[in-house]
């Protein structure tokens, strides 16, 4: 198999280009699930659907991961980043951790299908980048460790906001030519900060980069180069942006927030009242 050429065009800048296309990296074509174990995770609904499909297929450039909390998701995730060669707790790949006990075995039973291989890589968890933000921190005081914050703008991710830190790790870090798996980033960033992510993952895009997403996000979803899997009780499904409940609901609640709001708070203080008697 041929090698990439990496990007040298460090800042991820879009250039002068009249009319660019947007088609990705591509390096992970599909993923299907081989002898499923029994017990969690594979009793969840949506697992047990990915092993009933003959492969579940993704977008050259962004694929997302949507659903209710429980929904699998995540796991599903988890398992892809580790399959992929990334640490259960994030970072870069290959990053030295131990084995994580409360990590799942779905890995195992996973079979990627890939059409090339990455320069760059990145799995970003928002509940555990505290603890990459940490070893960071350890690498930087090491002598001729060559890491550290140099490669996120110079300044130490414990000293800027969870989404200040994560906004650093796409600006400075994330090169092109990669593979980049994030687990719900929405959870560090105002919804101002997500449109400028918008961009962000746009120049990955352009810089032959793939990304798979679990968000809940109305706002990323709203990326128009993307393929969106809704995990639910009744399996794995393909849908729209427009069809998806995260539109749906944002969009319901910002054209009649006072009439939900009555409805919604009505309800909750006629049943306190209830309770009261």
């Amino acid at each position: 198999m041929p090698t990439r050429k990496r990007s040298s065009q460090r800042s991820l800048d879009l250039g002068e280009a009249g009319r660019p296309t947007f088609r990705g990296g591509g390096f992970l074509h599909s993923v299907m699930l081989e002898n499923p174990g029994e017990g969690w995770p594979f009793t969840i609904p949506a697992v047990q659907a990915l092993a009933a499909r003959e492969r579940l297929e993704f977008h050259p450039a962004v694929t997302f991961f949507i659903g209710e909390n429980g929904s699998g998701k995540s796991t599903v995730l988890e398992a892809i980043a580790r399959k992929a060669g990334f640490s259960p707790e994030g970072g870069w790949k290959k990053r030295a951790t131990e084995n994580i006990a409360s990590s799942s075995p779905l890995d195992g039973a996973l079979r990627l299908s890939r059409t090339g291989y990455p320069s760059d890589g990145w799995f970003l968890r928002a509940e555990s980048f505290y603890n990459v933000a940490t070893e960071l921190e350890e690498m930087d005081r090491m002598e001729n460790c060559g890491h550290g914050f140099a490669a996120f703008g110079g300044t130490s991710l414990h000293r800027q906001s969870h989404g200040e830190s994560f906004l650093a790790l796409l600006l400075n870090r994330l090169q092109g030519d990669g593979l980049y798996l994030f687990d719900e980033p929405e959870a560090a960033l105002s919804p101002q900060r997500q449109l400028a992510v918008l961009t962000l993952m746009h120049r990955l895009v352009y810089h032959r980069s793939q990304l798979v997403i679990a968000t809940h996000s109305p706002i990323l979803l709203a990326y128009p180069h993307a393929r969106i899997y809704e995990f639910s009780a009744e399996g794995i499904r393909e849908v729209a942006y427009t069809e998806t409940e995260h539109y749906n609901v944002t969009r319901d609640f910002l054209n009649r927030h006072e009439k939900m709001l009555e409805t919604l708070l009505g309800d909750e203080e006629d049943d306190l009242r209830g309770k009261e008697r």
